[in-house]
């Protein structure tokens, strides 16, 4: 079942043309939107099913610097200070509210990776807290975990997905962006070698700069037009609690599951580095650039045949700009949840948190989180198309980073100095050879 989202109206007609059109409604895309129009550019955005209806409203919510990847530290950086100013900015509820949040461990090398993190962070102005065995006991009050310590960030926070991206959408569009939901973009037109428009099932918008911003289907959009974008869709399945007791405001995060605070005083419970990979002809052709990704999470993952090897976001399906789209035969990937990982979450945390031991179930769902090889975000101009970007591939940290991701990306298309340097997030050290190295942090 898909989780609630509030929905937006849709505006009543496509612009005959505009500065910019941003494929897909997500928070990757709706926030580059509403930082183009900020800056002066008309807009507008397509979307194939309806705003934030994939990943966007299925991820767990968290707003987070700690334990990123340093490459993709001063994103995050940038994000929660944007987040924290955002309700006022927008006069909207985004459900962001600074709690902080914190990660728990059984394990003496995890808590040995966070002190090495936190050393090196500390050098870029981030400030996480090493918890001792008795620390991370005193952040998890009623826990029964044998925490040997942990990693506490003070000024991290969460929100509410199905909240903050409607949110942000209107906010675009009372600057002057058009939003058009269950209007897929079908491809792009170009002339003398560059972007020219993009088709659409509803008609053509003429436009020199297009940002694919499409989740787990941007590999398909781009493979339509010959560009490689390697990605691997990785399905997890979270789901809502009832009203339950606070034993925390903010969100934590343990060896098998977490957990964040919601405004209405349920929880948000995600299962830890589980999940489910379908194997389907884009995996098979990716398979050599995610080895390392596998190596390391193979005993985590359910692997399986399924509908997705002929149908969905990772086929091998052929179209034309003026025909029916796989974008409009599935105009949301809805998979359902893992009953098996929902009851192993209610288990564990009732073992973990007596008081929860009797948590009401509201919605659980599915997702599908778009993995690059390194974890680390495309938010970058593609050279073999001028007037194309991408902003895709966040691994599992779109929601957290999206604010400023989707300010870097109007920074890059619109060739203003960008708000961080955007070389670790270049689409080129996906196919020129580049050793990407170990998967980044989670």
């Amino acid at each position: 079942m898909s989780p609630p989202v509030t929905r937006i109206q849709s505006d009543a007609a496509l612009p005959q043309s505009a500065d910019v059109v941003v494929i897909g409604g997500g928070i990757a895309g709706i926030t580059a939107a509403y930082h183009l129009a900020k800056k002066g550019h008309s807009v507008a955005v397509v979307e194939k099913g309806n705003v934030a209806g994939e990943q966007s409203s299925r991820n767990w919510g968290w707003c987070r610097q700690q334990h990123r990847d340093l490459r993709e530290l001063p994103l995050a950086q940038r994000a929660v200070d944007m987040w924290s100013g955002l309700n006022a900015e927008l006069g909207a509820e985004t459900g962001f509210r600074r709690t902080g949040l914190v990660y728990v461990t059984t394990s003496q090398a995890d808590l040995d990776r966070y002190a090495s993190w936190t050393d090196k962070a500390r050098e870029m102005q981030m400030h996480s807290h090493v918890l001792s065995a008795a620390d991370a006991k005193a952040m998890t009050p009623g826990s029964t975990g044998a925490w040997v310590g942990g990693i506490h960030s003070p000024t991290d926070g969460r929100a509410e997905p199905a909240l903050a991206v409607p949110a942000i959408a209107e906010g675009a569009r009372r600057l002057g962006v058009t939003i058009h939901q269950e209007c897929a973009a079908r491809g792009l037109e170009t002339s003398a070698g560059r972007v020219s428009g993009v088709a659409t099932e509803k008609g053509t918008i003429r436009t020199s700069a297009v940002l694919v911003a499409g989740g787990v289907w941007t590999s398909m959009f781009c493979r339509h037009h010959g560009i490689d974008m390697p990605l691997a869709g990785v399905r997890s399945t979270s789901f809502f609690t009832a009203p339950a007791p606070q034993i925390t405001e903010g969100g934590i995060s343990t060896p098998d599951i977490t957990f964040r605070r919601r405004l209405d005083g349920g929880y948000t419970i995600g299962i830890s580095g589980r999940g489910m990979l379908e194997l389907t002809p884009q995996g098979l052709m990716y398979a050599r650039s995610f080895w390392r990704t596998f190596k390391k999470r193979y005993k985590l993952v359910t692997i399986r045949v399924g509908r997705s090897f002929f149908d969905g976001p990772e086929a091998i399906l052929n179209w034309r700009n003026d025909t029916v789209s796989p974008f409009e035969r599935m105009r949301t990937y809805d998979p359902p949840a893992q009953e098996k990982l929902v009851s192993f979450a209610l288990k564990r945390i009732a073992e973990l948190y007596p008081e929860l031991a009797n948590l009401k179930i509201v919605h659980m769902y599915g997702g599908l989180i778009d993995f690059t090889p390194d974890w680390i975000p495309v938010i970058s101009a593609i050279d073999k198309l001028p007037g194309l970007h991408v902003s895709a591939g966040f691994s599992g940290h779109g929601f957290g980073i999206g604010p400023a991701a989707g300010r870097l990306a109007a920074d890059i298309v619109a060739n203003d100095s960008p708000i961080v340097d955007p070389y670790p997030y270049r689409y080129s050290r996906l196919v020129d050879g580049t050793d990407l190295g170990e998967p980044g942090l989670m």
